[in-house]
């Protein structure tokens, strides 16, 4: 048995550890696999959730509903109100504690009108080294994490669902919108709406990965290293510049260093307990 089956048998241990669970589904590889083996060890006695609010992205909601279409999971769409909370919308680095806070909060409520046992989401063991306040809140509410207990990094994750044909088992990385503005430039709907239509114009360009960081009045887009070259085309560049202007920024600007996840987490001192 390769070190992969290994780790495919040890989550599916933990997943038959509960009569019944309640898992956190956004869309992305990982919780869309988690979602695809609590089914298969759970059956219907497992319910994946998906939370609607403004931070999450029209795209992210349909590869959602497309994965849940070839699985064939229980699911469900909730929305959850954290823009309501001003700890959430004055957007200082603890900002992902109040959003997960707001999205448990709902889901122990769900789970506790529909008899399910327990709620889970999809952190994996490379979540451990990122600055991610929102398994703070996972701990307050005592939130089951198989996939790490499972030991299962992001590359395990892809292949088992690349195995188990899950079309996003190859989907780019992708936080919700909130994570692509500076922090301390106040969350607000409109500022969401921004980003979320300048990512779509780059992906209507053909680019496969990258991030719109917003900087209230600059915009700072983060392109895949493999893909720069075509983004430093002066042509490229008035494109960017015709798509950005009209959303309101006076500065449009491409980082050089290239898509990074968590950039905006790499000046942050991380804190102990």
């Amino acid at each position: 048995m390769t070190n992969l089956e290994t780790k495919g048998h040890r989550l599916q241990s933990e997943l038959a550890k509960g009569p019944s669970l309640v898992v956190a589904y956004s869309g992305g590889v990982d919780s869309a696999y988690l979602a695809y083996a609590a089914h298969q060890v759970l059956g219907d006695r497992m319910l994946a959730v998906t939370a609607l609010s403004a931070s999450y992205s029209g795209r992210d909601r349909r590869e959602a509903e497309a994965v849940v279409a070839r699985c064939r999971f229980p699911h469900q769409f909730i929305e959850t109100d954290e823009l309501s909370n001003p700890s959430y919308r004055r957007n200082h680095p603890d900002r992902c504690f109040f959003c997960k806070d707001e999205l448990f909060d709902k889901l122990d409520a769900l789970a506790a009108e529909r008899g399910f046992a327990a709620v889970a989401y999809g952190v994996n063991v490379n979540d451990q080294g990122d600055w991610r306040p929102g398994q703070r809140a996972a701990l307050r509410h005592k939130v089951l994490a198989p996939l790490l207990d499972a030991g299962l990094t992001k590359a395990d994750i892809r292949e088992l669902a690349r195995q188990a044909e899950i079309p996003v088992w190859n989907r780019p990385a992708s936080a919700c919108l909130a994570s692509r503005i500076a922090y301390g430039i106040e969350v607000t709907p409109e500022r969401l709406s921004v980003v979320e239509q300048g990512e779509e114009a780059l992906r209507a360009l053909g680019f496969r990965q990258f991030r719109v960081r917003h900087h209230d009045n600059l915009v700072r887009i983060e392109i895949a290293p493999e893909e720069l070259p075509r983004a430093l085309d002066p042509e490229m560049a008035r494109r960017f510049v015709e798509i950005f202007k009209p959303l309101g920024f006076s500065f449009v600007t491409l980082d050089l260093e290239g898509y990074r996840q968590g950039s905006l987490n790499t000046h942050l001192v991380k804190i102990e307990g």
